[in-house]
């Protein structure tokens, strides 16, 4: 088998199984395990899966740009973030984490909905500027133009002092084994620190970004509360997430 094709072989149990082991690959394909990490070397250098030890994970399509990202997916994102919507209680301080799922979120909170958003993103304070009843507070920092949200020393002093009720967490790669994992390790740093401040933790997946990894490990799968996720991802794969516990949440509409 020639090296592209050894290499295709690779990505395609890849994205059957959602994980790949050098030992099993190098029985099956015949060669040594020197070889194989050389492949997954080379395969992660072009962003095509992720190594991890022992093997490799699926990347997540979260490295596009927030515009690229803006196109993914659109109709799965509206009804994960018109179920997560439904989380937020009148009076609740709620951080609201960056990203393309989490500024759908917006558009669906209630027009009468009395509550106080937190976020460092930008374009979700904009589009909560006109909410009548929402009290916005916009975290400092430096913007991250890659993803359009404040990270840094600022923003996570600034995440210091609150104490939220629930924080819609953007997620970039999740994994039962792995985690919450970025691609930045700042927006690392900030979205921990909007973890620890609060009492309960949402994170938004679509399909594609589970069972994903990501190189900046966030936090463990324990550290969320509910998983809101689209409808049509199986029971199958929401089987190891449900073992820890997570609540799960699909749009029912």
């Amino acid at each position: 088998m020639l090296t592209a094709e050894r290499r295709q072989f690779i990505l395609e149990i890849l994205r059957r199984d959602q994980k790949v082991l050098s030992s099993e690959l190098s029985a099956v394909l015949n060669v040594s395990e020197d070889t194989i990490r050389r492949d997954l070397r080379e395969l992660a250098s072009s962003g095509r899966l992720k190594r991890v030890h022992g093997g490799a994970l699926l990347t997540s399509p979260a490295t596009a740009s927030y515009a690229d990202r803006q196109k993914q997916a659109p109709k799965e994102k509206e009804a994960i973030a018109r179920a997560a919507a439904k989380l937020v209680c009148p009076g609740q301080v709620v951080i609201l984490d960056g990203g393309t799922t989490t500024l759908q979120v917006t558009r669906h909170l209630p027009l009468d909905l009395q509550a106080t958003i937190v976020t460092n993103s930008p374009p979700i304070a904009i589009a909560l500027a006109e909410h009548p009843y929402i009290e916005v507070v916009m975290l400092g920092g430096q913007l991250y133009k890659k993803a359009l949200v404040n990270i840094g020393t600022v923003t996570i002093e600034m995440l210091r002092m609150i104490r939220a009720d629930l924080c819609m967490l953007g997620v970039c790669s999740l994994h039962p084994e792995v985690g919450i994992s970025v691609t930045n390790l700042d927006e690392a740093h900030v979205k921990r620190a909007m973890i620890a401040g609060s009492a309960e933790v949402v994170g938004l997946v679509t399909a594609a970004k589970l069972d994903t990894a990501a190189p900046y490990v966030v936090e463990s799968i324990h550290a969320l509360t509910y998983l809101v996720t689209a409808a049509t991802v199986s029971d199958r794969m929401l089987s190891a997430y449900k073992a820890f516990g997570l609540a799960i949440v699909r749009d029912d509409s």
